[in-house]
């Protein structure tokens, strides 16, 4: 499998775990639910970019699930996060929206999928920590624009309909900004109440 997957870890990084100053996110250890879901989104275009696709167009599901498994199982340690320039009030916006969202404007908290933890949820949900600040930002921005699809519902681009410019930068700026608890691994199950239905969690929209 390591010789399978040298195309992956040319741009993710040795063993899939780019650091958070690349653009291409760290893919070592997150749920291989997610993780196969993402393969799939590129190979039949829900999400779109075209080097992605061309390596795993002609890939079988069975194929793609082998290559999640693989990725999922690399529990390894994430670098030290950046130092931030972000104006305290900026990370105290994206803090306040991870972390309790904003009932006004109906946007859910970030943690209350992705756990108190933000490491996400075994297999489906994966964390948000580890990962860059343009990474986290150009990904809720493609979903605003409609770059980015997942299957149906798609429930994280309802969630990005409803954020402002300066919501994006705040809670990538926030997120990009703390560091990972060593030994931090995803949540064995899923939370018992989700805030919205999300196509990519299995009984909750289509067809896996």
């Amino acid at each position: 499998m390591q010789g399978r997957v040298l195309a992956c870890t040319a741009c993710h990084g040795k063993e899939g775990r780019a650091t958070p100053q690349g653009y291409f996110p760290r893919i070592a250890g997150k749920p291989a639910g997610y993780l196969y879901n993402q393969l799939l989104n590129f190979r039949d275009g829900r999400r779109s970019y075209p080097q992605m696709s061309y390596l795993l167009e002609h890939l079988t599901d069975d194929y793609l699930q082998e290559i999640a498994q693989h990725f999922a199982s690399l529990q390894l340690p994430y670098a030290q996060p950046p130092a931030t320039q972000v104006l305290p009030q900026e990370l105290e916006r994206g803090r306040l929206l991870v972390q309790h969202g904003d009932a006004g404007r109906d946007i859910p908290a970030c943690v209350s999928c992705h756990g108190a933890s933000l490491m996400g949820a075994a297999p489906w949900l994966p964390g948000l920590l580890g990962l860059s600040r343009d990474y986290v930002g150009s990904q809720l921005g493609a979903w605003q624009t409609g770059q980015r699809h997942a299957q149906s519902p798609d429930c994280m681009a309802a969630v990005a309909s409803k954020l402002s410019l300066q919501d994006v930068r705040s809670v990538a700026a926030w997120l990009a900004a703390q560091p990972v608890p060593a030994g931090a691994v995803p949540a064995r199950q899923l939370p018992e109440a989700m805030p919205l239905r999300c196509g990519g969690v299995p009984g909750q929209g289509a067809a896996q």
